[in-house]
């Protein structure tokens, strides 16, 4: 049995009927699933029925911090938000840090499991096994850094930890997230979730430790991991310093930033505007997650015009990419602005951008017209435009903003007139800040996460970074792609996803050891022993789970696929200058992976034999195999 790292209780809070109860986390659930995302599918599989509406009070949304989160481990205040995603009907899984996750551990839970539906606006105050019901119709309507004041106002306790929805999530858009204080649950739709619940936050406050099974254990493993991060030549020098914006020099100088909604990548590469050199100019302080000595959260102060003053955390990377290159902005303050904005909307930046950009390409080309634009002159590079229809997404404000709130695959399917083919999605998904065109192995991840385009479910790091872990590779050839990404989702989902770590110890870090840091950190930690083969076989279990949601829910080997410009459309200039993934390369890679994944490979969908190896027998009989 574990004697440390999990606190051992799970809250199950129904907003239906107002009750909260405890139950036991079992060692079994402890082992196959370790935490966060483990733990979300896990519950998401066993009590969502197929066929449930996303935006109904028979949805789900579970949080769940990692055994590490609390544990004084650098880098693990980290929580998995899961439920069915509005956006795409499949899994719905997005990753935070912060402080809210340890706050979580420190109140006593391995997991919070929100269920039903509120009959008005609600906010939940947990202080340790203390769960009450607070009417929140004057937070209805704030933003996301105004809820958190109020409630903390009203709890009177500064230190209590909020995470909450804003006018996105309360108006349903498909696109909306949470924030807990400056740090956001991002993608997937899941705010959405949150506001067809009536629930406006959470508010937590912990204050009892968490248990350490062995200290001696504990202090080698940590100082280990610590030693590994000093030793990283990027992860202090660069990363601490630039944080991820630094990857708009990198993917730019690959010829792979996606460029005016992907139609000018290697062509518009605005890198000196609004990549590392420009956003050190703005950068005036930097913020930590609980226990975490990296920091590469950047403050940022917009300084020009009618942007002067406006502070963010971030733009990040992929925001750089969402609200600058990819709608054509060349500058860096009005993506300062369009994040912050974003941010207190509760708009997931990458989708927002994406599906901004997408309407962009219609404006230019005719498919939308000013009528239908409502005069906004939705030309790409127009930053005030852009501002302006963040939020009528937000609000659902006039045709416009009720057209773009549930994402640009919606949006297309609405419009028609050949729109689709111009949504750079899949499975719903916007794609992220990675022109897959030029990294074969990154896009077979965008096409088989499970959750949609999510770079974060696969990242080929060897392709972006040119680490050989666990081999070198070629970042434009598809021989062994599939065997590639399922280490690369495998690996990242047992040792980032379920522990939670954050996602950039695997890339600059730990790279070769990661399933033995895990492994390490959990003997010493949790008291249960792991060798870094069960890890690996973690990771493994919980992508199979997933997978077989998505399948119960109708997905197959088509939707595991690219949007038709990375299929069609060679890269026009740059250093990936003549790159595209096509129909065949696509199917060839899927081929590889579906046959490694010991999966059907005309379906895609996981074999009862491989499901049965994984301990997942009773998941096969529901998939009726």
């Amino acid at each position: 049995m574990y004697s440390g790292g999990y606190a051992g209780r799970i809250l199950r809070i129904n907003l239906s009927n107002k009750t909260a109860k405890e139950e036991p986390l079992s060692e079994e659930m402890a082992r196959d699933f370790i935490g966060g995302s483990g733990f979300g599918i896990k519950y998401l599989f066993d009590e969502v029925k197929p066929g449930t509406d996303p935006l109904g009070p028979d949805n789900k949304l579970i949080f769940a911090p990692g055994p590490f989160t609390g544990a004084g481990i650098p880098s693990a205040s980290r929580m998995a938000v899961t439920g069915k995603s509005p956006l795409t009907g499949a899994v719905g899984m997005a990753l935070s840090g912060g402080q809210f996750p340890a706050e979580m551990k420190f109140a006593g839970w391995d997991a919070i499991i929100i269920e039903g539906k509120a009959d008005k606006p609600t906010y939940v105050a947990i202080k340790g096994k203390d769960v009450r019901f607070h009417n929140a119709s004057h937070c209805w309507g704030t933003l996301t850094s105004d809820c958190q004041q109020i409630i903390k106002d009203e709890l009177h306790d500064q230190n209590v930890r909020v995470c909450c929805i804003g006018p996105a999530g309360e108006h349903l858009s498909k696109i909306a997230g949470m924030i807990n204080e400056r740090r956001a649950v991002g993608r997937k739709g899941l705010g959405a979730v949150m506001g067809s619940k009536n629930l406006k936050a959470i508010a937590i406050r912990g204050t009892d430790p968490v248990d350490i099974a062995s200290k001696e254990k504990y202090s080698t493993a940590r100082t280990a991991l610590l030693k590994a991060f000093k030793e990283s030549p990027v992860l202090y020098s660069e990363f601490s310093q630039h944080g991820t914006p630094m990857v708009a020099d990198l993917t730019g100088a690959m010829g792979v930033l996606p460029a005016k909604n992907w139609s000018e990548t290697g062509e518009f590469v605005p890198v000196e505007g609004i990549g590392r050199e420009a956003q050190a100019t703005r950068k005036v302080g930097r913020e930590h997650c609980h226990d975490c000595p990296v920091g590469c959260s950047q403050l940022k102060l917009a300084q020009t015009g009618e942007y002067a003053g406006i502070l963010s955390e971030g733009p990040d990377f992929e925001t750089v990419y969402s609200f600058g290159s990819g709608v054509g902005i060349d500058e860096i303050d009005p993506i300062v602005a369009a994040d912050r904005l974003a941010d207190e909307l509760g708009l997931d930046s990458i989708s927002a951008g994406v599906t901004i950009s997408f309407a962009m390409e219609l404006f230019e080309r005719g498919i939308l017209t000013l009528d239908e634009t409502e005069g906004i002159d939705l030309r790409f590079g127009n930053d005030e435009a852009m501002i302006k229809v963040l939020r009528k997404i937000a609000y659902r404000d006039g045709l416009l903003g009720d057209l773009l709130a549930d994402g640009s695959l919606a949006a297309a399917k609405k419009i028609g007139k050949g729109a689709e083919k111009y949504a750079m999605q899949i499975k719903g998904l916007e794609l992220p800040g990675y022109d897959v065109r030029g990294l074969k192995g990154h896009g077979l991840g965008f096409a088989t996460s499970y959750t949609g385009a999510d770079h974060c479910r696969g990242y080929a790091f060897q392709e972006v970074f040119g680490v050989p872990v666990p081999w070198e590779v070629d970042r434009l050839a598809i021989e062994n792609k599939g065997k590639l990404t399922i280490w690369n989702q495998d690996v990242r989902t047992a040792t980032l996803d379920c522990a939670p770590m954050c996602a950039f110890l695997l890339d600059m870090a730990v790279p070769a050891t990661a399933c033995q840091n895990t492994a390490s950190l959990m003997e010493a930690v949790t008291g249960l022993s792991f060798t870094p083969e069960e890890v690996l076989e973690a990771g493994e279990r919980v992508n199979n789970l997933a997978k077989a949601f998505n399948v119960r829910e109708g997905f197959t080997r088509a939707d595991d696929t690219l949007p038709e410009r990375l299929m069609t459309e060679p890269l026009k200039a740059g250093s990936s200058k003549g790159q595209v993934i096509s129909r065949n390369d696509l199917d060839t890679m899927l081929d590889e992976y579906y046959s490694l994944r010991g999966w059907d490979v005309k379906t895609g969908t996981p074999t009862r034999a491989k499901l049965t190896a994984l301990r997942l027998a009773y998941v096969a009989d529901a998939l009726g195999l």
